[in-house]
């Protein structure tokens, strides 16, 4: 496949939000990831996280954040794939330099759905990595009462066709 001169298909949608799932938290999944990664009574214990300062069980912002990603990553299969049927070829995804302005504002209860986005907000070629782009974007999640659980901007290397 060679290049052409039109835009990736990620910058395509630079400046666009775009959903790339979402998850519902039950009470089994959030107790399960908590036991494993953040065992607070308030996401291991449904009677003791009444008493919480939350009010009832809650997921661990360590595991909205997790969804996110795994739901990033399957988001980049997906755009792999519809390169691949255009006959255009997919950019590569490379390792993330990190994220930050990561803020959890609401709690996430038992029973949430949120839905997690993703908005490219730049990418730019590297000098001192030719051949690949920094690309930035900021990501949210919502849940089904239109409250934003969680937010973040981050980055990850592409190499672009």
């Amino acid at each position: 496949m060679e290049k052409t001169s039109k835009p990736s298909i990620l910058e395509e949608n630079i400046g666009k939000t775009v959903t790339i799932g979402s998850y519902e938290f039950t009470e089994a999944k959030i107790i399960r990831f908590a036991e494993k990664y953040d065992p607070q009574v308030f996401h291991t214990d449904p009677v003791a996280a009444k008493e919480s300062f939350f009010g009832a069980l809650c997921a661990s912002g360590w595991h909205t954040t997790a969804v996110w990603m795994r739901l990033n990553v399957q988001s980049m299969i997906g755009i792999i794939k519809t390169c691949m049927e255009r006959g255009e070829t997919p950019p590569v995804f490379g390792p993330s330099p990190g994220f930050e302005n990561l803020r959890w504002e609401h709690p996430v209860f038992a029973g949430d759905v949120i839905a997690y986005t993703a908005q490219i907000t730049d990418i730019r070629p590297l000098a001192t990595k030719p051949g690949w782009s920094m690309l930035n974007h900021h990501s949210t999640g919502t849940n089904q009462h239109g409250e934003r659980v969680m937010q973040f901007d981050g980055a990850a290397l592409v190499k672009l066709p």
